[in-house]
């Protein structure tokens, strides 16, 4: 563990806690609670900040590990590839079949998602890390603009049934690529993003200009909602900032989000200090070593309570969100526990072992 930076692991934490949160909350929703309810935007606002960290981290990862097996005496690119690329689908499947429509879930088991995402970023590992960082850089912003170039073919209107589904190979390579919950266009580029934050850790300059960039498209986007008179963030719908499908101000205001945060958790680390909250988010750690596992599982329980809500009423509002907070907040013990007595046991040390 001693080379893994502490500010990284506690952003990861971060990411799929919020992650869990709304993700909790879109199966147990309270009674009486609408998407315009000022509850309901506060649980999306974390889950829309959440997806791009967690991505974004990934792609952070991927490209270290990367860079690592490109360095190595052994470069068997096969192996590494495929290795992640079938336990991403395998998890993916999981996921899926665990919270699935039939059972009251969300989706359906061959639905294109985040770890497919992560997946077809683990195959285009050795192509991304022989990139310059000028043509990386170049990627990202074809990716931001990308949902203006693609339009309606993005599914601006869809239902999330519709998301979800796909009717043989054609229609699910579609939903992989650019019209499903997380396609490859444009969510890699928060892929791009990890692996520029990676080179430019020790050049705070250029992540500090990326910051005011991106805050500026910020409060401009804001602007423009106003004088538009339109909703500045849905999670999907008319407004400037959409999640699904994900337009550019969200790729913009987002992606700043997790610049900043990263660059307040870092404090002096990359250069031999302390991360800014080394000891009291020191609890997050083992949750950010897991994450893979904590994602998966989540879902697993989630599926079970989907399951055994079925043609139940709503729960009232304090009970449902009581659940929620317990079900987020319990991975901090459970996550630490399991680090102090069966680490070997998750998804990220079967990768270890197949590597």
């Amino acid at each position: 563990m001693g080379n893994r930076l502490r500010h990284v692991d506690q952003m990861k934490a971060v990411a799929v806690l919020c992650m869990v949160e709304v993700h909790t909350a879109a199966i147990i929703p309270p009674e009486g609670i609408t998407v315009g309810h000022p509850a309901a935007f506060i649980a999306a606002a974390f889950g829309g900040m959440a997806a791009p960290m967690f991505i974004t981290l990934s792609g952070w990862g991927i490209y270290k590990s990367g860079l690592r097996k490109n360095n190595a005496k052994d470069k068997n690119w096969t192996k590494w590839i495929l290795s992640r690329v079938c336990l991403l689908f395998i998890c993916q499947i999981i996921v899926n079949i665990a919270l699935n429509m039939d059972r009251g879930g969300r989706f359906y088991w061959q639905t294109p998602g985040v770890l497919t995402l992560l997946a077809i970023a683990s195959l285009l590992t050795p192509i991304i890390i022989m990139m310059s960082n000028r043509i990386r850089t170049y990627m990202m912003l074809i990716m931001i603009v990308s949902p203006l170039l693609i339009g309606e073919y993005s599914g601006l209107e869809w239902s999330w049934s519709h998301r979800v589904d796909s009717q043989g190979v054609y229609e699910w390579i579609e939903r992989l690529l650019w019209n499903g919950t997380y396609p490859a266009t444009p969510w890699l580029g928060y892929i791009f993003l990890g692996s520029l934050i990676f080179d430019f850790q020790d050049k705070p300059e250029t992540r500090d200009n990326v910051i005011k960039i991106g805050l500026v498209i910020t409060v401009f986007s804001i602007f423009i909602a106003i004088i538009q008179k339109k909703a500045w963030a849905l999670t999907s719908g008319n407004a400037l900032l959409t999640f699904f499908p994900a337009s550019s101000f969200f790729l913009v205001v987002s992606g700043t989000v997790v610049v900043l945060i990263m660059k307040i958790l870092e404090g002096d680390e990359i250069s031999g200090g302390k991360a800014k909250f080394s000891e009291r988010l020191s609890s997050l750690e083992a949750v950010g070593r897991i994450t893979l596992t904590i994602y998966v599982v989540h879902f697993i329980i989630l599926g079970i309570a989907a399951l055994l809500l079925i043609d139940k009423p709503r729960f009232g509002l304090f009970t449902a969100f009581s659940i929620t907070i317990i079900h987020t907040l319990l991975w901090i013990p459970l996550a630490n526990w399991h680090q102090k007595n069966i680490p070997n046991i998750s998804f990220e040390n079967l990768l270890r072992k197949i590597n």
